[in-house]
């Protein structure tokens, strides 16, 4: 079976051709500015604007035709209003177009999903992006949320500090570079509170700190990405413990940072479980995570009817009763 999958939750918008083994394509385009963040009805019309030109590249690229494609899925949520509504509007069209089944896909359990096409079974995800953090793992049925941020997600945290040293967005490769720079830590608020992390306060510190010019900003980057993500690491190594899984996945776009894949490794060898990071293009937002999880879903069983592509913005993962192996 062959599906096509079209992500569009914030900035990315993507469509993603798979089978259940292999990606076709995998084609996206980011909205990015030069100075602030992104505005939910200009990246809604980024997605309006492109999204024939990037069907019409990943049907290309997998060398197929609408014709042979068996399912239409698209990222359900969650995600900005004006972004879903304009993803799930074209899958409607297309699948009434061309007669052909819908699954609407949770975003953030897509993300771990995808890692299962490389041999991953059962992990602990740590699922890391701009609008999300979580800390995710199969049970019960339903993919449990064991931590999350209790504020924002730590690419929000990271972009929004970008923005405040004037280097565009995202600012995530940008920090990184950066951080690399840096050769003294500077102290910041460390928030873990159960399972959960905050990191308002360690980016208001470090935003303070910047305002006040007595530190180097390579110092300010680098103290922002060691508080933060042990953080990170502290939550995922808990769920690891409290589960007994013994494989751990960093998905999302701010698994592209190296810094966080070496302190996860780091983690993982000392606690002798299985550590996978998937290609990057896989990692980021993108459409053939949507694809394939909706593949899973139909032959597990999952039927859409038109009425249930309702996006949802706030669609928890636990929302999802998991009814595919």
């Amino acid at each position: 079976m062959i599906a096509l999958g079209i992500e569009g939750t914030a900035h990315t918008l993507g469509v993603g051709i798979v089978t259940g083994e292999r990606v076709l394509a995998n084609v996206f385009h980011t909205l990015t500015t030069e100075k602030g963040g992104i505005h939910p009805k200009e990246a809604a019309e980024h997605h309006a604007r492109l999204l024939k030109p990037l069907l019409r590249k990943a049907l290309q690229e997998a060398g197929t035709t609408m014709d042979s494609v068996d399912i239409i899925a698209f990222s359900q949520g969650p995600g900005l209003g004006p972004c879903l509504r304009v993803v799930a509007t074209a899958a409607r069209a297309l699948a009434i177009k061309y007669n052909k089944p819908i699954i609407g896909v949770n975003h953030c359990i897509a993300h771990v999903e995808i890692t299962k096409m490389f041999g991953v079974r059962d992990p602990v995800g740590l699922y890391v992006s701009g609008g999300n953090t979580q800390v995710l793992a199969l049970e019960g049925g339903r993919y449990r949320v064991f931590g999350e941020t209790l504020d924002i997600g730590i690419g929000n945290a990271i972009d929004t500090f970008a923005r405040e040293l004037g280097i565009g967005f995202p600012g995530g490769p940008k920090m990184e570079k950066l951080a690399l720079k840096g050769n003294h830590y500077i102290g910041l608020p460390y928030s873990v509170k159960g399972m959960d992390l905050s990191f308002s306060g360690v980016l208001t510190e470090a935003v303070r700190k910047y305002r006040t010019g007595k530190y180097r900003i390579e110092d300010l980057a680098y103290s922002f990405q060691e508080t933060a993500f042990a953080a990170l690491v502290e939550v995922t190594e808990r769920a690891v413990a409290h589960t007994g899984k013994r494989e751990v996945v960093l998905v999302g776009g701010v698994a592209a940072n190296n810094r966080l894949r070496e302190m996860l490794r780091i983690m993982t060898e000392d606690r002798g479980v299985r550590f996978f990071v998937p290609p990057y293009d896989l990692c980021r937002d993108n459409g053939a995570m949507i694809a394939y999880t909706a593949l899973r879903m139909y032959r597990g069983g999952v039927r859409f009817k038109i009425d249930d592509t309702v996006v949802k913005q706030k669609f928890r993962t636990d929302e999802v009763e998991v009814l595919w192996g």
